[in-house]
């Protein structure tokens, strides 16, 4: 079965915002790449953005993965206020909905409090401090309406 493993762009503070995210949900980075990692004659990298990540990767349980990058100047600014995308988590238990839904909406902006919905599971939404848009959900019954 096919996995999906989101991928988030950031405007030069990727580092900062996964060392945040290892924090909450644990684990070691099973990779980080800088852009001076991947500098040659055909791949120029300017001095200021030598120590920028290329290419990060936090194991997240078992099978899954949150994976990011700094994008270069070079290629604009990414709006970090619009609807990028939201990233979903099912829980095992509404202890883990709870310790997730609470250590990554920190500094950011609930959108949906966590609590139980209109479609029987236990769910909340919020906007992270890096503008990260996150659904956390647990169904007690095994199901998601997500």
């Amino acid at each position: 079965m096919a996995l999906i493993n989101p991928h988030v762009n950031f405007n030069g503070n990727a580092e900062e915002a996964f060392t945040f995210y290892q924090s909450v949900f644990g684990g070691t980075f099973a990779k980080v790449i800088r852009f001076k990692d991947l500098a040659s004659d055909e791949f120029p990298v300017a001095a200021k953005e030598e120590n920028k990540i290329m290419h990060i990767e936090l194991p997240i349980g078992k099978m899954n993965k949150l994976m990011g990058n700094d994008v270069p100047e070079v290629l604009g600014k990414v709006n970090e206020q619009e609807n990028r995308s939201k990233i979903s988590i099912s829980t095992e238990s509404k202890d883990e909905a709870d310790k997730l839904f609470n250590g990554l909406s920190a500094g950011g902006a609930v959108e949906y409090p966590l609590g139980d919905s209109p479609w029987g599971t236990y769910f909340g939404m919020f906007r992270d401090k890096y503008g990260i848009e996150w659904m956390v959900e647990f169904d007690a019954n095994g199901n998601s309406n997500q």
